[in-house]
C-alpha cells in the first residue's frame, strides 16, 4: 500500500493567499483541499449601518483587479430597490467601463500569470528574456484597458466616478475619441493574442461542468441578464438565493457555493463562452472559428484562449461604443431612498458576481450579501484535481506540482496577486 501526500503551502501567480493539499493511496486520490487562508475581511458586516450611496465605493475595495465589477453589482442592486434603471448613453458608459476592466484583468492573467505555464517559464520576467515583444504586447493591451477605466471611471484602480444611478461626471465626446486609435491597435493585438495562445499545447482533459452565467437577449452579457446553466437552470437574479447556497468548510476561510440539490458549478469565461457564443461580436466569433475553438469547450486549460477571445470582443465593442457616443443630458438618474431589498448580478472577469442588500427608508444598509466568482468555483477546482492528478501520477514530482498549479491557475482565482505559487512537501509511507 503506497501513500503520498502533496502539500502546497503557498499558491503563486494567483491573486491572494491559498494552499493545496492532496492525499493519494495506491494511485488513487483520497482527499483534495484548496485552502484559502487569507484572513476574512468582513465586508458584508461593516456595510451594515452605512448609507446605500457608499456601497459602490466600499465594495470596490474588495478587489484591486476587478473593482468595477463590485461597483456595478452593488449599484444595480441599489437601483432595484430605488426603482430606477440606468439606460441609454449612461448604460453605454457603464458597459465601456466594464469592458476596460475585462481587458486589463484578462491580459494580466493571459500574459503575466498563465502563459508562462504553457511555455515552460517560472514567471513572466523569465519569459520576457526570450519573448520581449510578446510581453510588451501584453503590457500594452493591459495599459489600454486601464486607460478606458481611467477616462470613464476617474482613475485606473478603484475608480471614483461611479455612483448609484450613474456617474458623478460623464466624459466628453472628445475625451472618449482620444481612445479610438488605441482601441483599434488593441483590437488587432487581441486578435494576434487569440492566435498565439491557440498554438499552445493543451493537456487532454475535459470535465462535465454545469456552466452558469448571465444571458442577455441582445448582447454578450456583462451588465445584466437572466442566470442560466447548460443543465436547465433559468432564473431571474432575484431568485439566486432560492437555487444557490453557501457552505462553510473547515479548511478554508472562503465559503463554498453550490447549486441546491446538485452540487458544484463553473462560472467565468468558459461558462459565458459556452452559454453565449452567439452573442459575441462577429469578429470574436470568427476568431474562435479560425483557431478551431467552438462550444462546447470543456477543457479548463483552454480557458486562456477563451479569455483572449473575450478580450477581442471587448476591444471590438468598446470601439463601437466610443465611436457612437453621445453625451447624456445628466450624469445620474436621481432617486430618493426607500426601504426594500435589491439584487444585482454582473459578469466580473472571473465570473458571476452576486450582491444583495436590504436598506431602510433612510437609505441605511441593514443587510448585505456578496458572492464572488472564486467562492463559486472552489468546489469545481477541487473536483478538477480529483480527476486530473490520477492521470498524471507518472510525472516527476516537480512536473506534477507544476501541473497542479496550472490546473488552479486555469480559473484565475481571485484570492490577491502573488509571484510564486506552490511550496511542495511530499510524505511517503
Amino acid at each position: 500500500m503506497k501513500r503520498r501526500t502533496i502539500k502546497v503551502d503557498y499558491l503563486a501567480r494567483v491573486e491572494g493567499e491559498g494552499a493545496l493539499y492532496i492525499r493519494m493511496k495506491d494511485g488513487q486520490v483520497t482527499d483534495v483541499k484548496l485552502k484559502i487562508y487569507e484572513p476574512p475581511r468582513f465586508f458584508e458586516a461593516f456595510m451594515r449601518g452605512r448609507k446605500y450611496t457608499e456601497a459602490p465605493d466600499i465594495t470596490a475595495r474588495i478587489c484591486g483587479i476587478c473593482p468595477v465589477a463590485y461597483q456595478m453589482s452593488a449599484s444595480q442592486a441599489m437601483e432595484a430597490i430605488l426603482g430606477i434603471r440606468v439606460e441609454g448613453p449612461l448604460r453605454d458608459l457603464r458597459h465601456l467601463l466594464y469592458l476596460g476592466e475585462w481587458i486589463e484583468s484578462h491580459m494580466l492573467h493571459v500574459y503575466m500569470l498563465h502563459a508562462p505555464d504553457f511555455l515552460g517559464y517560472q514567471s513572466a520576467i523569465e519569459m520576457a528574456r526570450d519573448h520581449p515583444e510578446v510581453v510588451q504586447r501584453g503590457l500594452q493591451l493591459k495599459k489600454y484597458g486601464n486607460e478606458i477605466v481611467a477616462v470613464v471611471g476617474g482613475r485606473e484602480v478603484h475608480p471614483i466616478n461611479v455612483r448609484v444611478g450613474g456617474f458623478y461626471r460623464v466624459p466628453t465626446r472628445e475625451e472618449l475619441q482620444s481612445l479610438v486609435d488605441k482601441l483599434k491597435w488593441g483590437r488587432d493585438a487581441a486578435l494576434e493574442t487569440v492566435r498565439w495562445v491557440a498554438s499552445f499545447d493543451f493537456p487532454d482533459f475535459e470535465m462535465d461542468y454545469e456552466f452558469v452565467a448571465l444571458r442577455h437577449p441582445e448582447e454578450y452579457a456583462i451588465l445584466e441578464g437572466r442566470i442560466l446553466s447548460n443543465k436547465g437552470l433559468d432564473i431571474a437574479v432575484h431568485e439566486y438565493d432560492d437555487h444557490f447556497e453557501e457552505i462553510h468548510v473547515p479548511y478554508s476561510n472562503a465559503l463554498h457555493s453550490r447549486i441546491r440539490g446538485r452540487g458544484s458549478y463553473l462560472v467565468g469565461p468558459m461558462a459565458r463562452f459556452n452559454l453565449n457564443f452567439d452573442r459575441l461580436s462577429p469578429l470574436a466569433q470568427e476568431a474562435a472559428r479560425e483557431v478551431g475553438l467552438l462550444p462546447p469547450c470543456r477543457n479548463p486549460f483552454q480557458s486562456i484562449i477563451v479569455r483572449s477571445i473575450e478580450t477581442l470582443h471587448a476591444f471590438d465593442v468598446a470601439l463601437r461604443l466610443v465611436e457612437n457616443y453621445d453625451m447624456p443630458d445628466s450624469p445620474v438618474v436621481e432617486a430618493e431612498p426607500r426601504a426594500g431589498t435589491g439584487y444585482g448580478a454582473t459578469e466580473a472577469p472571473r465570473g458571476l458576481l452576486y450582491h444583495r442588500y436590504t436598506i431602510d427608508d433612510q437609505g441605511i444598509i441593514l443587510d448585505a450579501k456578496i458572492v464572488p466568482p472564486t467562492s463559486q468555483n472552489q468546489k469545481a477546482i477541487e473536483e478538477d484535481l480529483w480527476h486530473f492528478v490520477p492521470q498524471n501520477l507518472d510525472l516527476p514530482e516537480d512536473e506534477l506540482v507544476w501541473r497542479c498549479e496550472q490546473a488552479i491557475r486555469n480559473y484565475d482565482p481571485c484570492i490577491s496577486c502573488a509571484t510564486h505559487f506552490l511550496k511542495l512537501h511530499i510524505e511517503r509511507e
